[in-house]
């Protein structure tokens, strides 16, 4: 069997400790080297994964050139993920990284075509794939419980990006570290738009069988005294008719200890039923033209390899078994159109069809 050897490169986004916990736990693949340019940042995961002194760099360069590692996880703030790619893509690994696809749909395409000549996976990771929810709500459209989907309504977010850590360990930010992070700084694509808004325009996407809206409505709350805006609504209108997505940093409470009012999640409308799959519940809740007055489903058991993109991305490499959905670029693609749109709208203040 194949070893697979990962390395996990810039920390900007703390979703890296869960991406090499996930390496550490896959029977088939080890960390081989990490790395970021603020040593501080990796002691933790030099820590918890026994990583020695010859496997944690500074340089980025160096890393790839001494572990040779097939897989590279990316984590960079939004803005630089384009620029990290192209870094990386010469050295000839497939790429996972972490959401959201791109800080602008031009860095997305740039992004693709520097892995095309590389013959390589670029791959983006939506954490909300893995819920059980989203699966059980998927596999139920697939064999046409509703009917065909037409329309979706998201709301996602949390207590803010600083309040939480690897492994969702809770933290609460000082005025001092909101002022230092990515996510407060609109030139390094923060705010809460550009944090969430691709996991109700990428997941949205996938459920909608890949249709594209033709135009988007979005307005936003940016708070006096940040750069950045910490509330957003996109109302989006397909042939079918119209859809919503909203993001949100401060919510109550976070999603995953006690869900918000308004909850976190999906509902689904199709033509024959609704599907509303709330985030890390044991049930969804469908209505069918046979059961209007709606009926419980216990979300599926998830088997390997749907549990955690690293494993699904390693099956895919080996068997040829296609991505599920929002991990393509293709749909991935779709959502950063949505996305783009979204944030010039909320700029301009005004209805824009969707770009590229």
């Amino acid at each position: 069997m194949k070893r697979w050897r990962i390395a996990g490169i810039n920390f900007d986004h703390f979703h890296m400790g869960d991406l090499l916990r996930q390496t550490h736990e896959h029977p088939a693949a080890e960390i081989v080297g990490i790395s970021d340019e603020f040593p501080e940042r990796m002691e933790n995961a030099a820590r918890t994964f026994g990583l020695g002194a010859e496997r944690v760099f500074t340089d980025y360069s160096a890393c790839l050139e001494a572990t040779k590692p097939d897989i590279v996880i990316l984590c960079p703030a939004a803005s630089r993920h384009g620029e990290w790619v192209e870094k990386v893509a010469p050295y000839g690994a497939h790429i996972l990284m972490e959401k959201p696809f791109a800080g602008s749909l031009a860095e997305a395409d740039a992004m693709m075509a520097a892995m095309r000549p590389t013959g390589k996976v670029l791959s983006v990771n939506w954490p909300l794939v893995w819920d059980a929810g989203q699966q059980t709500a998927h596999r139920l459209i697939q064999e046409g419980v509703i009917g065909e989907v037409v329309e979706f309504h998201h709301h996602g977010g949390n207590r803010g990006p600083l309040c939480h850590g690897a492994d969702k360990q809770d933290k609460e930010p000082t005025a001092e570290e909101k002022a230092a992070s990515w996510f407060y700084s609109a030139a390094q694509g923060g705010g809460s738009l550009l944090d969430y808004m691709g996991y109700g325009a990428t997941l949205g996407t996938w459920h909608l069988g890949g249709k594209a809206p033709l135009e988007v409505t979005c307005t936003w709350n940016v708070p006096q005294g940040i750069e950045v805006d910490e509330h957003s609504v996109a109302v989006l209108r397909y042939t079918c008719g119209l859809s919503k997505t909203e993001t949100r940093w401060g919510t109550f409470t976070d999603p995953w200890t006690h869900q918000p009012q308004p909850m976190c999640g999906f509902v689904l409308r199709g033509t024959q039923g609704t599907i509303s799959c709330y985030d890390y519940a044991r049930h969804i809740r469908v209505q069918t033209r046979a059961r209007p007055e709606g009926f419980e489903v216990p979300v599926d058991v998830i088997p390997s390899p749907n549990r955690n993109p690293i494993e699904h991305l390693i099956h895919h490499l080996e068997t040829g078994a296609p991505l599920i959905g929002p991990l393509t670029l293709e749909i991935s693609r779709i959502g950063q159109q949505i996305v783009d749109t979204a944030f010039q709208s909320a700029k301009q203040k005004r209805t824009l069809p969707l770009v590229g």
